[in-house]
């Protein structure tokens, strides 16, 4: 049986990553264990893991619209987008079109994202999606033909997979013990003084900050939290209880990417302290402070609520 993998381009995706970080994603998951991903954007770790319970969830509701299109009636999906041309022109007519049905803007959604540049999600202030076509032969045709959709469609389908639209503060305060959370939040660029702006609404640093509070209180839980940041002005000291792996990806957006070498930061708050696992994603930095040490040192972490603990 075919892997299922993403079915969308994603700007600052992981696909690269997915396949040195699924194994131990899965082993942590064990039988029990529900995978959250809040900052759903093409769900490449969820693919790459195919959890048999997970709660995936983006504040990009035509993105969780589409992921839920595909689950529910994936060969309609795919017989609508075959219909559709590849030309600029088809392109800018499809950009144009306001669907009202979630099936239509399921369809919209993957024909704008497959054939514009970079597979890059971008929107005005107004919401508007306003991505150039990009052309070539990453385009929708592919993921129709190869069965890249129905495969996807396989996994999101599970009853134990649940797909919704919010704030990933309401997704990280269900994850507990034996649960794993990935997170991957829009960040800026160490030499930037803005966020980067993907839609609507920013990530701002209050979002951070509070990112990092729920993942700390999620941890304490007995959930392990996996988030890939950055480490300037200030956020490796909102992880001060995170080990950091320094992980190397190809740097590039567009139809042709590029063959430069980038740093990233993959953060780890694991209540079993297994360091060494992570190890081999890359150079670790152990925590500057231990999940165990005492109360003195974790004196600035909020207290918790509606907590869902465990024994370790």
């Amino acid at each position: 049986m075919q892997n299922a993998e993403p079915f969308l381009r994603w700007a600052g995706g992981k696909r690269w990553l997915a396949k040195s970080m699924a194994p131990l994603i899965a082993v942590r998951l064990g039988n029990d264990g529900t995978y959250f991903e809040p900052f759903l954007g093409a769900g490449a770790i969820f693919f790459a893991v195919e959890p048999g319970r997970a709660v995936l969830s983006d504040l990009n509701e035509d993105l969780v619209t589409t992921f839920n299109e595909v689950a529910r009636r994936p060969r309609v999906v795919v017989n609508r987008l075959l219909k559709m041309g590849v030309t600029k022109e088809d392109y800018e007519h499809v950009r144009c079109w306001h669907p009202g049905s979630p099936l239509d803007k399921a369809v919209r959604f993957i024909y704008l994202n497959r054939n514009c540049y970079g597979g890059l999600y971008r929107e005005n202030r107004h919401g508007i999606f306003n991505v150039p076509y990009g052309g070539g032969e990453r385009n929708h045709k592919g993921i129709c033909a190869d069965g890249t959709i129905l495969h996807a469609a396989r996994v999101l389908s599970r009853p134990g997979v649940r797909i919704r639209a919010g704030d990933f503060g309401d997704t990280l305060k269900y994850a507990g013990c034996g649960d794993v959370v990935y997170c991957d939040p829009t960040y800026r660029e160490v030499t930037r003084k803005q966020f980067d702006r993907y839609g609507k609404i920013i990530f701002r640093w209050e979002d951070q900050e509070r990112l990092a509070c729920l993942s700390w209180e999620a941890c304490r839980r007995g959930a392990i939290v996996i988030l890939s940041n950055a480490t300037c002005d200030g956020v490796r000291e909102l992880y001060r209880h995170a080990a950091v792996v320094e992980v190397m990806r190809r740097k590039g957006l567009g139809p042709t990417g590029s063959q430069h070498r980038a740093v990233e930061y993959v953060f780890i708050l694991d209540p079993l302290e297994a360091w060494s696992v992570w190890a081999t994603l890359g150079a670790l930095e152990k925590p500057r402070y231990s999940f165990n040490a005492s109360t003195s040192e974790r004196t600035t972490i909020p207290a918790l609520t509606n907590s869902r603990a465990c024994s370790m």
